[in-house]
């Protein structure tokens, strides 16, 4: 009866393996640039408003055309219609329970961010936004701002 062994490792490999084991290796530079990014997306102290279903129109047979997106943190309910435009993405909103005066939103991407003052009805419009990931930002006087989750749009 014959047992295998393991083949030799030379010292190279086995130390490329420890540092891989131990997290020694670098990290690379476009994940740290990515980190960076994100990190600086954050809102400190914001209430985070989560997805509420919403029901679709009477009639509606397919999803092609606009999406509708609710969602709901601190009393604060946002409602987004996202619109596909020639490969860019419209957006219009409304936030409810009406905002007070000098109530703010922003629409922001890992790359942009485009702010709007609600009108006297809670609403807001945002075009030619690039396709991607996008979240809106409602900051009220006197409440602590409201962050909408993430949520992937598509021309």
């Amino acid at each position: 009866m014959t047992t295998r062994r393991p083949p030799a490792i030379d010292d190279e490999s086995l130390v490329a393996a420890l540092r891989l084991a131990a997290g020694k290796d670098p990290v690379p530079a476009h994940v740290l640039s990515a980190s960076r990014a994100a990190f600086g997306l954050r809102v400190p102290g914001a209430s985070t408003a989560i997805p509420v279903s919403t029901p679709a129109p009477a009639g509606v047979r397919s999803a092609e055309g606009a999406r509708l997106l609710r969602f709901s943190a601190a009393g604060l309910v946002v409602e987004l219609e996202i619109v596909p435009v020639d490969g860019l993405v419209d957006l219009a909103g409304q936030v409810s329970p009406l905002p007070e005066a000098g109530t703010t939103v922003e629409v922001r991407t890992p790359h942009l961010t485009a702010s709007r003052e609600l009108s006297a009805t809670g609403q807001f419009a945002v075009t030619g936004l690039p396709p991607g990931w996008f979240s809106v930002v409602c900051r009220r006087p006197g409440h602590g701002p409201v962050v909408t989750s993430w949520t992937r749009i598509r021309p």
